[in-house]
């Protein structure tokens, strides 16, 4: 395992490395899980690209750091991973609150993104009234008392039937989070607002979303993808809000699509 102190606070993350002169993909992932999630995905890739996950403050082995978050805290942390491990020009993939957090860390450091994918997230997810109610029953109950509702919205019906054994895994991954690193990310989630700061975005995008998707539906992430200038649009089929657990293979042929093209130069529809 590996660790960093970033912004005085304990960084677990990983590298899987790649030839000098692959690019580099960096995954950020969702609220209530840890890097694991990607797993499916990044066996499909390693080798042809250099690969960059971690955990963000608050979740999994990492750190929970001064509190409250906001979403800059968060992009301030994996820019100063990134620059520890002297990366620059990364293609940044972000699901859920890590596609926020990729927003803002290319407003705050744009040398360090060449593209961004953007998976099941948006400008804006969710409303004050919804986060703070959220936030008053984790912190008054824990993370227990709302899992199976976040399971609803997170997998589709297929994947949440008993007999699939990785259903009850995702949702000991969910309840084991900090509570404190969970209602901090709620609390920066609920706050941040990057509609003006998409319009702005000068770099490759794609924006991604499962069909089935409860937590950030295919209206609102195609509401983004509308945002930026020239950003793709990708909807997968038989999927939740976190298809690299439930369509990895889906997820995979997308992101190498979308790497082919950017890596290109062409110019979005």
């Amino acid at each position: 395992m590996q660790f960093a102190r970033i912004n005085d606070v304990t960084i677990h993350y990983q590298i899987i490395g790649a030839a000098g002169d692959k690019p580099v993909l960096v995954f950020i992932n969702s609220l209530g899980t840890d890097f694991r999630i990607w797993r499916d995905v990044i066996v499909r890739l390693a080798g042809d690209f250099a690969i960059v996950l971690y955990d963000k403050r608050g979740h999994g082995l990492s750190g929970l750091g001064q509190m409250p978050y906001t979403m800059e805290d968060h992009a301030s942390d994996l820019a100063g991973l990134l620059d520890l491990l002297a990366v620059k020009n990364a293609i940044v993939c972000g699901l859920s609150v890590g596609g926020l957090i990729a927003q803002s860390l290319y407003r705050q450091r744009p040398d360090l993104v060449r593209a961004l994918i953007l998976c099941d997230t948006a400008h804006k997810i969710g409303t004050v009234e919804s986060w703070n109610n959220r936030i008053a029953k984790v912190e008054a109950e824990g993370i227990e008392s709302i899992a199976d509702g976040i399971l609803e919205v997170w997998f589709t019906p297929a994947f949440r039937r008993p007999e699939n054994t990785a259903f009850g895994g995702y949702r000991n991954m969910l309840i084991r989070q900090p509570v404190e690193g969970y209602v901090a990310t709620c609390a920066a989630l609920r706050d941040a607002d990057f509609a003006e700061a998409a319009k702005k975005i000068a770099v490759p995008t794609i924006c991604i979303v499962g069909d089935q998707d409860g937590s950030t539906p295919p209206e609102l992430v195609l509401s983004t993808a509308k945002l930026i200038p020239n950003a793709r649009y990708e909807v997968i089929k038989d999927a939740g809000h976190i298809p690299c657990v439930e369509q990895p293979e889906a997820l995979t042929a997308v992101i190498r699509a979308f790497i082919d093209f950017a890596s290109h130069g062409e110019k979005g529809p």
